[in-house]
């Protein structure tokens, strides 16, 4: 067991051993201590197991298959579709070998018959952790490696994904993550551009907090005391001091969410504290310095603002040293049935209902609707139907963007019926002649065709018509 305690001493991420039987806990977890490997988190729950795997990815999961809320079985399928390069050890009864073997079909990498053995079980476990070390090309027993070449995929752990223009976001973001200059981050309403800031914070390795902050609708004095904090006696009820967002963030992050919107009074304050990393709490004449690095995000073009007369262009170049631009989710469609099954695993254990099956026509629905709040919008939906779902499969009647009338049928055109050709040539017709009042020759004109042509046309529409 000694290359054992070697590969522990390597890696800080956790095994995870997930069963509801109090005594197989022990018993397993027991063994793996004796055995060197000490960072282990124990779940007797199976609900628990999605939101702990959220907070920290583990590197061996030990899952049984017989639980009460959510089964060994579909939790694995679950676990294959997120996160695909974990390896999975199925715990079961000596009666359920065959739907172990089931299970190591759809992703599991061994099976353990319980009551465990100890030599078995380390041997399995042994070989799983050994698997973390082989070249890519080698890994046969699991699905392909969606973060291959990303150095430190636990910092994008929280951002579901397996797009490649995301993939070379990943790349950008850890090569800018040491640099302390500011990042702007450019994207649709509900894309993730939060996500992101915090993987950027996470990857700087910088001591202090990440602090965020909404800037929209913040008036000057309200923005100014937010970020910069206030002395006593800088206006009235200002009794004490306040220590503001960037003293919070010191050594650390400040996100400003929502840039676009900032007026141009706070626009000049942010530029110096950009320049000269220097600001001035409100009532105070004493400059002070800070080290906080500044993330900013917009729904918004801000060189479109900067030409209507609203946003500073020196700000523009100060936020975007570094700039990159989320995808919306309507070009991320590889990552709709990922992100609708996570989202219904969410919302089932949040709502303590059934997990549902979705099935295939159901995503290929969803993946003709617009979600003009992209992931946020698609998160809300799903949550909504699993309060109504009761069992079976999951239909889109229980979406109410899906429903007949809804902007998935109209949104932004993309699914409004089209006007038949005789539809559309009337339509024509007409506008071209209230156009020119009446006058044939120049509505002939407008429409590139003769006189005596048009003329034929309103001949043969009206007849058609009668």
């Amino acid at each position: 067991m000694k290359n054992m305690k070697k590969e522990q001493d390597t890696h800080q991420r956790p095994i995870l051993i997930v069963d509801d039987e109090p005594e197989i806990l022990v018993a397993v977890d027991t063994c793996l201590r004796m055995a060197g490997l000490d960072n282990i988190i124990t779940i007797n729950d199976s609900r628990d197991v999605i939101r702990s795997m959220e907070r920290k990815i583990p590197r061996l999961i030990l899952l049984d298959l017989n639980m009460p809320h959510i089964n060994g079985g579909r939790l694995l399928k679950i676990i294959r579709k997120t996160w695909p390069r974990i390896p999975v050890i199925v715990l079961t009864g000596a009666i359920d070998v065959d739907t172990a073997v089931q299970c190591m079909k759809i992703g599991a990498m061994d099976y353990v018959v319980k009551p465990v053995e100890e030599e078995r079980l380390l041997a399995a476990v042994n070989q799983a952790l050994e698997y973390e070390n082989l070249a890519p090309g080698d890994k046969k027993g699991l699905p392909k490696d969606l973060f291959a070449q990303i150095k430190n995929p636990d910092a994008f752990r929280h951002i579901i994904t397996q797009d490649k223009k995301m993939h070379s976001i990943f790349h950008y973001v850890e090569a800018i993550a040491p640099s302390s200059q500011p990042v702007l981050i450019v994207g649709e309403t509900g894309v993730g551009k939060e996500l992101i800031g915090q993987s950027i914070h996470t990857l700087s390795l910088r001591k202090g907090k990440l602090v965020v902050v909404n800037v929209a609708g913040l008036d000057d004095n309200v923005f100014s005391d937010t970020l910069f904090g206030h002395v006593p006696g800088a206006f009235t009820g200002a009794d004490k001091p306040r220590p503001g967002l960037i003293e919070l963030a010191a050594a650390g992050t400040l996100f400003l969410d929502e840039i676009g919107d900032l007026s141009l009074n706070s626009q000049v304050k942010l530029l110096r504290l950009l320049q000269e990393g220097e600001y001035l709490s409100l009532g105070s004449d004493r400059t002070r310095k800070s080290d906080v690095r500044i993330l900013a995000s917009t729904n918004l073009d801000l060189w479109a603002l900067e030409k209507k007369g609203v946003f500073r262009k020196d700000l523009i170049y100060r936020l975007s040293t570094h700039t990159l631009t989320l995808p919306p989710l309507r070009e991320r469609l590889l990552d709709l049935p990922l992100l609708l099954d996570r989202f219904a695993c969410q919302a089932a254990i949040e709502l303590d209902k059934p997990i549902p099956d979705i099935p295939k026509t159901l995503i290929e629905q969803m993946e003709t609707y617009p979600f003009k709040g992209n992931i946020r919008e698609l998160k809300s939906m799903v949550h909504d139907a699993i309060s109504r779902y009761k069992k079976g499969l999951i239909t889109p009647d229980l979406f109410k963007g899906l429903t007949p009338g809804s902007p998935a049928d109209s949104g932004d055109g993309a699914l409004a019926p089209l006007p038949t050709l005789k539809e559309a040539s009337m339509e024509l017709v007409e506008k071209a002649l209230k156009q020119t009042q009446g006058n044939q020759s120049a509505a002939a004109r407008i429409l590139g065709i003769s006189q005596q042509a048009l003329s034929k046309r309103i001949q043969k529409l009206k007849s058609q018509e009668e």
